[in-house]
């Protein structure tokens, strides 16, 4: 197996063809998918066509893929995924950080903790300068692992969505933390 990155307790690895399952699961859990769709499940099309051409994606600009499949160090469970994703294809300076984990991993700091990691890599062997995150602002828990992760608060904006759901009406937040914050901090 490939690994991209390794913390305490994650394996942080490339997304194969073989995962298509382990994200069907993911994105079918309408707790899981609450701030991004409501709830709504994604079908297997869906994912075939286009969840897993995203994730197999390489970025010239950044050098590898964007999207890694977490697992339990001991025990190899998917616990879902992370994206570290360039804004430009060709270049690393800007990269947007996320998360998805299934349920069974919530509350236990693995967003926090590879989202760390990833942070750490992307400033110093990936020449990124800046990692931005978006959610909901009625998202409390992703917000936490932003704030954890130290990133700051930037902004609140709305956007137009092709479905409101609940909470939409609050608008999005954006966080960032640049690499001349993250060094002062070290």
């Amino acid at each position: 197996m490939d690994v991209f990155l390794e913390t305490e307790r994650l394996v942080l690895r490339p997304f194969t063809d073989a995962d298509a399952e382990h994200l069907f699961a993911l994105d079918n859990d309408p707790d899981v998918m609450r701030f991004l769709t409501g709830g709504k499940p994604t079908s297997r099309e869906t994912i075939r066509t286009k969840t897993l051409p995203r994730f197999l994606h390489d970025h010239p600009g950044l050098g590898t893929r964007s999207y890694w499949a977490a697992e339990g160090k001991v025990t190899g469970t998917f616990l879902g995924w992370f994206e570290f994703r360039p804004l430009d294809d060709h270049s690393p300076a800007v990269v947007e950080l996320g998360y998805r984990l299934n349920r069974a991993a919530w509350g236990k700091g693995y967003a926090t903790e590879g989202s760390l990691a990833l942070i750490h890599k992307g400033f110093t062997d990936l020449g990124v300068e800046r990692v931005t995150a978006n959610t909901m602002a009625v998202n409390t828990g992703s917000r936490r692992v932003m704030e954890k992760s130290g990133l700051s608060f930037v902004r609140t904006f709305t956007e137009e969505w092709p479905e409101a759901i609940e909470g939409s009406e609050h608008g999005e937040v954006e966080y960032e933390l640049t690499r001349a914050v993250w060094e002062q901090r070290r």
